[in-house]
């Protein structure tokens, strides 16, 4: 049923201590004889301009589908009240509370409020769940985390991420965008924008002053505490996403109704997803509200656990509008990984009696390796936005990282190879530093020798216990250490062989080590453990129904922006002795900076 539909530019939300929120609404023109369900919105991204044209495509949609929706920006953004002190603070979600007992009792509100948010929004929806506001009765959390050091922007295993600066750049000059003189008033907007520019606070020197996993960041981690959220969870990401991990762990953990897809796309909503196939969430969207909101059976209850987009091999390229796969399903989730291989001698090699690939009767051996810093080169961004070719974000061919990397490579594949899941590496290292980190990549080797990645992960070896109590190695000791990689979904066809790059740097995605260090591998105690199924459930090729939003308002283009990513490279400086294979270095642009970062590993050493 489609409803006719109204909307408020601004209304204002009254908190207790005197500050108001400014609010968007949408809503349908029924809920003023029949009270609806609220979706709320509730990020800083100013919903006048910031977020306006993909605001009346999803809320426009869910409001002529019977649901009023409130866009709110939080305090101290758009033209809301107060100051933005730091991401997910406490203020924030009491606010949140109060917002949420607001639109509660409003005449055309049934009392029932759902949260939805991406990113930001998918953050809150998450944590102000934890509040357990009583009208608050599901939430759809999109690109978002369950672990604010690990799992953002910040931290990744232990090591500082460089979105933590690209991304803390942008948030500090956020703090001082203005008001619009329109919804505030000229009297005021003067004054609002001034108060905001001398309280801007700097959050990435914050961020930098806390790298251990402290109180600071475990405020706002629902993985503190996963029984605080007790209302249902439809969890969603995307491979190409930053934020695929939460997906799983909210699966695994939640004790009530949870669900989860990931599809291929990046940061967006699905319904815009990218790369390809974008599918029509706001129709999934809206069986789960559905449910969860109005108690229609909508058959969200006995969905599959998890829904996730097996993808197929490709060849690697920095932008792909469209990934091939198909969608399959899993009833039940759990992290199974049924497939162990260990390293030895630069190969793979199984334990498993029927596999053609056993461990050879060798004697024990290890290799060393100081990476090049430029390894990281062909990784992409952390988090891709899909962009387009005019910033490919994606992971390139790996051969240049595998060159400056210690590599194993499995035996070629007879069959398929199914992977579901997050695979697990198992080192046992030793470094010449104090501070050292490693980085593993999983590779599949097409028969032509390009090198795709499929997942990775990195780890600061002073983190191999613990986030929270780090402490430095002991040059020369042995440490057994855990890297966990990304979620993948995949399928590595018959003829492609699996393999492992590891190295000491995974520049510029990953801040590098204080000095290089060489980290050495004893691979008698090292192994891989895959996520392997030996089926997939594929489902029905309409499991989920074509992309639909609303159509936005009229938009006048000033100019048009741009984004470009370029690397430079010049030849190496003479008096200079190169192991093979000799390759290109990457000189700073900056002249009056003359420091060198060479492509050639410092050490590659293979000892039995």
């Amino acid at each position: 049923m489609q409803h006719l539909i109204e909307e408020i530019e601004t209304e204002w939300i009254p908190l207790r201590d005197g500050r108001r929120l400014a609010v968007r609404l949408f809503l349908p023109r029924s809920a003023h004889r029949q009270p609806a369900p609220v979706v709320l919105e509730y990020i800083p991204y100013r919903r006048r301009d910031g977020t306006r044209i993909g605001d009346e495509a999803m809320h426009r949609w869910f409001a002529a589908a019977g649901y009023a929706c409130a866009r709110v920006d939080i305090a101290g953004m758009g033209d809301s009240d107060g100051l933005i002190e730091d991401e997910y603070v406490r203020r924030e979600q009491d606010d949140g509370l109060e917002v949420i007992e607001w639109l509660a009792r409003q005449p055309w509100s049934s009392g029932s409020v759902g949260m939805i948010g991406i990113s930001w929004g998918g953050f809150n929806g998450l944590q102000i769940a934890a509040r357990r506001p009583p009208a608050l009765k599901a939430v759809i959390s999109l690109c978002s985390t369950v672990d604010r050091y690990h799992g953002d922007v910040h931290y990744t295993g232990g090591c500082l991420n460089e979105e933590n600066l690209e991304w803390g750049g942008y948030f500090f000059t956020m703090n001082g965008f203005p008001p619009d003189p329109d919804i505030v008033g000229n009297d005021r907007w003067r004054a609002m924008w001034r108060h905001r520019i001398d309280h801007a606070r700097l959050a990435p020197a914050d961020w930098l002053e806390h790298q251990r996993r402290d109180t600071f960041w475990q405020h706002g981690s629902v993985i503190e505490d996963w029984s605080a959220i007790q209302v249902p969870v439809l969890a969603v990401s995307g491979w190409a996403d930053g934020y695929t991990a939460a997906v799983f762990e909210l699966v695994e953990h939640l004790h009530v109704p949870c669900k989860g897809i990931v599809g291929p796309w990046g940061h967006k909503y699905p319904q815009d997803g990218v790369p390809g196939p974008a599918i029509g969430f706001l129709q999934e969207a809206t069986r789960w509200w559905d449910k969860w909101l109005r108690d229609i059976d909508s058959g969200v209850d006995t969905d599959p656990a998890m829904r996730l987009w097996l993808q197929a091999s490709h060849e690697p390229r920095g932008h792909i509008p469209e990934r091939a796969g198909s969608w399959v399903h899993f009833d039940q989730w759990s992290p199974a990984r049924e497939l162990t291989l260990r390293l030895a001698h630069g190969s793979l090699v199984s334990d498993d009696p029927g596999s053609d690939a056993k461990a050879p009767t060798m004697p024990a051996s290890h290799s060393s390796i100081c990476s090049p810093q430029t390894v990281g080169l062909g990784a992409g961004q952390w988090c891709a936005y899909g962009l387009g070719k005019i910033a490919p974000e994606l992971p390139l061919d790996q051969r240049a990282d595998d060159a400056g990397s210690l590599t194993y490579d499995g035996e070629m594949l007879a069959a398929p190879l199914h992977l579901a899941g997050g695979p697990v590496v198992r080192l046992r290292v030793s470094s010449d530093q104090p501070q050292a980190l490693v980085a593993v990549r999983l590779n599949a080797v097409h028969a032509d020798g390009t090198s795709e990645r499929l997942s990775y992960g990195v780890l600061n070896l002073c983190h191999r216990d613990s986030h929270e109590h780090p402490s430095a190695l002991t040059p020369g000791v042995e440490y057994d250490v855990t890297v966990e990689m990304k979620a993948i979904a995949q399928t590595v066809p018959a003829g492609q062989r699996l393999r492992v790059a590891i190295s000491t740097s995974y520049w510029p995605m990953i801040w590098p080590s204080p000095h290089p260090a060489t980290i050495t591998v004893h691979e008698q105690a090292s192994r891989i453990e895959l996520p392997a199924h030996a089926t997939v459930h594929h489902s029905p090729a309409d499991i989920f129904q074509p992309p639909e939003d609303a159509v936005h308002g009229p938009i006048t283009a000033l100019r048009n922006g741009h984004e470009t990513r370029h690397i430079v490279r010049s030849g190496c400086p003479p008096n200079r002795v190169h192991r093979r294979p000799r390759r290109r270095a990457l000189r700073h642009r900056r002249h009056r900076y003359r420091a060198v970062v060479h492509t050639c590993a410092h050490v590659v050493d293979r000892r039995r």
